[in-house]
């Protein structure tokens, strides 16, 4: 397994950053199964580690933490999660203001059984709070040493901007990472994000290679498509192969499979190895559910794509475009609350 060093932060990491989405009730619910698959990836070269607090609502870190209990063990990996979903009812249970982010960092201690957290990283960005109070307590958990570095998720490239405009401002520490979608069906952060990220030296790990199973090749053009079950339940209207605006989607996917049996690989792995190729890429995060799994993406690791290949994908799908909207995506309030687009009624005309 190659290692690259993450942004400006020292920390060396291997291209595959193992996922654990899948650990828990929302894929496999057996702990110790799932402690087979972390150690099998760990002793495979992978030494870098994701999760979330909200992974089947902190069973996840659990179970990493089951899996990190040897000190060794835990010494050598490089953990990650993440806060700012809400967790459990009732209000101020979620976002990343200091009283929820303090909270949120000891919850995943004491779900994860260490000390500290090599990288923190904020899920999703929060308009109902200063980016001057999200990096001021992660600065100051920093500085206890709870979390080693800090970095952020899933953020649009004026978000990313404004948060290192503020830090240096204000003499805060910055995000050292951005951890966004990234796959051949989803390019978008090639225009902007990626390059920016690279301005700013910042490690990038990407999350959601396979487009929710789309580049498995288990979703395929003038099949029939299960909407009952898995990922197809969830999002029905992001799969169903009837809806015109899915086209596109089952179409790049055939002309993909074509390609990858043309060079002799699988799909996944033509998946993986073009998301590892871009030079802003840290780290790729799989997420494997099963041994099988894991073993199956571990394949095409060595996967190399020349010019060719890529000129290839470049024609199927262009650089920059999304064909698919990662399952949640963060969208800014000023697309999803109304009210921010329109004046009031009596103020909306010319005279």
């Amino acid at each position: 397994m190659r290692y690259r060093v993450l942004g400006g932060t020292g920390i060396e990491v291997s291209t595959y950053c193992l996922g654990t989405m899948m650990f828990g009730a929302v894929g496999n619910p057996d702990h110790a199964d799932s402690v087979r698959v972390i150690h099998a990836a760990l002793d495979q070269g992978i030494n870098f580690v994701d999760t979330a607090d909200m992974y089947s609502a902190g069973e996840s870190e659990e179970i990493v933490g089951k899996a990190l209990r040897d000190p060794r063990r835990r010494a050598e990996t490089v953990l990650a999660t993440k806060g700012y979903f809400p967790i459990g009812d009732g209000p101020a249970r979620g976002g990343l203001s200091r009283r929820w982010l303090t909270r949120a960092v000891e919850d995943s201690l004491t779900r994860l059984g260490t000390d500290w957290i090599d990288l923190y990283q904020v899920h999703r960005p929060d308009h109902r709070t200063d980016i001057e109070e999200t990096l001021s307590v992660l600065g100051d958990l920093q500085a206890q040493g709870k979390i080693r570095a800090f970095g952020c998720s899933t953020f649009p490239t004026e978000e990313i901007v404004e948060s290192h405009a503020v830090a240096e401002r204000r003499g805060l520490r910055r995000f050292r990472t951005e951890q966004p979608p990234y796959s051949l069906l989803a390019r978008g952060v090639e225009a902007s994000v990626l390059p920016v990220a690279q301005r700013y030296g910042m490690g990038v790990l990407t999350w959601g290679p396979l487009a929710s199973g789309f580049l498995t090749g288990k979703y395929r053009k003038g099949r029939p498509v299960d909407l009952t079950g898995g990922r197809p339940a969830l999002t029905p209207h992001r799969f169903d192969p009837e809806l015109p605006g899915n086209a596109a989607k089952f179409d790049a996917v055939e002309q993909l499979i074509a390609l990858a049996e043309e060079i002799g690989c699988s799909l996944p792995e033509l998946a993986l190895a073009f998301v590892t190729a871009h030079p802003a890429v840290t780290s790729v995060i799989i997420g494997p559910r099963t041994g099988e799994q894991l073993e199956g993406l571990l394949k095409g690791a060595s996967l190399v794509l020349d010019d060719e290949v890529l000129d290839r994908i470049d024609e199927i799908v262009p650089p920059g475009t999304n064909l698919y909207q990662a399952d949640g995506a963060w969208r800014p309030s000023a697309l999803t609350d109304a009210s921010l687009r329109r004046r009031p009624v009596a103020e909306r005309a010319a005279v």
